[in-house]
């Protein structure tokens, strides 16, 4: 649950940036690497 100091992207917010690396070797950057296009990026948390 969300605490009030967290932010929480709303409709129409600004996807903030992001690098992660890729499975298979370079970098994915959000939102830029998805400019112009619909995506769906799953976060898989695999251990907590």
């Amino acid at each position: 649950m969300p605490r009030m100091s967290d932010a929480i992207l709303d409709s129409g917010d600004a996807f903030p940036a992001m690098t992660f690396d890729k499975v298979g070797g370079g970098q994915l950057k959000l939102p830029d690497d998805l400019a112009g296009e619909w995506g769906v990026v799953l976060l898989y948390r695999g251990h907590w």
